[in-house]
């Protein structure tokens, strides 16, 4: 993922949920719906959330130190597991006791036009936002599904910003749902209604995302066809065979390669390491977030060389 395309979309983001939480609470104010309050922590927290996403691409940057000699782009990892624990904990939990309160304590709705008002245009920025997250996404999603992009990425903060976004989009349509249809019955049930199932979104996209952070977090390696790019890279020239390779990515546009390599036999010195030096080459042309590599020439000690 390009920085500038991240940086546009999470920016998108961030103004649209400042702008739209402003109203939101203007209109929880106004007309006591929980679900408008419900929808308004949630805009809150997504804009901290774009907050610290882009706290996380900064601190990213950092030079390497000897305590951390492979730098710190696992840091934009971290951030983005703090915003799916954001959006657990801040919109979905907060979501889920607003609904439960007015389910016990149901309150009529005042001026709900209002509501019904702020939703609609809450919707068409949610909408620019989102829009501006799919086609930054599709510039680096391939042939990918949707859900195969937020599965298989190694950058967060597209599929994060993408899950985000959708979480929003939808949770307006519910928030419109429950105030319209309190509205037309005259019950205010309908409501909370509405806030339990923007609740329920939100804990689901946020343990999505919990464990898709974590996964990256604690260390994913190359994807399939990288790593068939890179075996296939290494086996060339004087390399007889690939014995065992390891892959990780230590930020989401750095991957580590460390493999033991078979060279032909009778090699001198000087060979060894031209050859070395050639498998590194191939493989940072066909993987270009393969910055770190490791090669350990070895003989090839198949029984059926010995």
């Amino acid at each position: 993922m390009s920085a500038g395309g991240g940086t546009k979309a999470i920016l998108a983001a961030l103004v649209a949920n400042a702008g739209i939480a402003v109203a939101k609470f203007v209109g929880f104010a106004i007309t006591g719906a929980s679900s408008m309050l419900a929808e308004a922590v949630h805009s809150v927290a997504d804009t901290s959330n774009q907050g610290l996403l882009l706290l996380g691409q900064k601190t990213s940057k950092r030079k390497a130190t000897k305590e951390h000699p492979f730098g710190f782009g696992r840091d934009r990892y971290f951030y983005s597991f703090i915003v799916a624990l954001m959006l657990f904990t801040l919109g979905a939990a907060f979501a889920f006791y607003e609904g439960i309160h007015k389910l016990q304590h149901p309150e009529p709705l005042t001026s709900p036009m209002v509501a019904v008002v702020i939703l609609v245009v809450a919707i068409g920025l949610e909408i620019y936002s989102f829009r501006t997250a799919i086609v930054e996404s599709r510039k680096i999603k391939g042939d990918a599904s949707w859900w195969g992009f937020i599965r298989q990425s190694r950058t967060p903060e597209l599929p994060v910003v993408l899950l985000e976004d959708a979480g929003a989009l939808f949770g307006l349509v519910f928030a419109l749902f429950g105030v319209g249809l309190a509205v037309i019955t005259g019950d205010p049930v309908f409501d909370a209604i509405g806030t339990l199932m923007i609740g329920a979104l939100l804990g689901v996209i946020a343990i999505i995302l919990i464990i898709e952070m974590k996964s990256l977090l604690i260390g994913e390696g190359a994807t399939s066809p990288e790593l068939d790019r890179i075996e296939k890279a290494v086996v060339a020239g004087r390399v007889q065979r690939l014995i065992h390779i390891r892959t990780q990515y230590i930020g989401p546009d750095e991957l580590l390669v460390a493999a033991k390599i078979a060279l032909e036999p009778g090699l001198s010195l000087a060979d060894v390491a031209a050859e070395i030096d050639a498998v590194e080459k191939r493989i940072r042309e066909d993987v270009p977030a393969a910055r770190l590599i490791y090669l350990e020439p070895d003989l090839d000690r198949t029984p059926a060389n010995t």
